[in-house]
């Protein structure tokens, strides 16, 4: 009678995405160094939900890769109960739907939409200006990446209010954001530029250091050297083909 009762009480709180049995039900397709895979990694860290992590190789994708994601053939892949879900924004807010506890998306519906707002702004503005700033050959276009990217972070640096966008307590928009912590500083690094410094941008740069520090994001960062080494490479290898 009791096993009966622990069986039916586990199946209750699965239909309120409060746990998932074993690691089986959910699995993350990815790739060490991807910002976006990372964001996905934070928030599973900070719902507690354990997961089964499988590495792809993007130069030989795998079939699993192409099954889950025909369309766009990218990670990350979140896969929960054999349900494929892609785009990484998309992605956090299926998790935070579905398990309840230590929320990242608020409660209020306008709250909501602008956390929507902002984190696709960072995607739009910020990450892809910045990799452009970096790994474009084109002089001309180059300055008008760094300039956009500049000025959208001007933009962020002023909506910042707090210690973290969610207030004390990082949220989706920090967590879309860690980007800018760990990646500007890495990419800019590569190629000499100034793009983001505390003289700069003094509010968003402490907010980076507590952010990079939170253990929840500390312990799912990639290893740097080797993502600096890859993107170097990459670096270099348009300077000589541009010449």
């Amino acid at each position: 009678m009791i096993h009966l009762l622990v069986a039916k009480v586990k199946r209750v709180l699965q239909g309120c995405g409060a746990i998932a049995t074993n690691q089986a039900d959910v699995k993350l397709l990815g790739f060490t160094g991807s910002p976006f895979v990372c964001r996905v990694q934070i928030a599973l860290k900070l719902k507690e939900i354990e997961y089964k992590y499988v590495e792809e190789n993007l130069g030989n994708k795998s079939d699993q890769l192409i099954k889950y994601n025909p369309v766009y053939k990218k990670v990350p892949v979140f896969v929960h109960n054999d349900k494929p879900i892609s785009e990484s924004l998309v992605i956090l807010e299926y998790i935070d739907e579905i398990w309840k506890q230590n929320p990242i998306l608020p409660n209020d519906p306008y709250q909501r939409a602008m956390v929507r707002f902002w984190s696709k702004f960072i995607d739009d503005k910020i990450v892809a200006a910045s990799f452009k700033s970096v790994f474009t050959v084109d002089k001309k276009e180059r300055e008008k990446n760094i300039e956009e990217s500049t000025e959208a972070l001007k933009i962020l640096e002023n909506e910042l209010k707090d210690k973290f966008f969610g207030g004390e307590e990082i949220n989706f928009v920090d967590i879309a954001a860690v980007f800018i912590a760990f990646w500007i500083p890495l990419i800019q690094d590569i190629a000499g530029l100034k793009l983001f410094t505390n003289e700069k941008f003094p509010k968003l740069y402490n907010w980076s250091q507590e952010i990079l520090n939170h253990p929840a994001v500390k312990e799912n960062l990639p290893p740097r050297d080797p993502i600096f080494a890859f993107l170097k490479a990459r670096y270099d290898g348009l300077l000589a083909a541009s010449k």
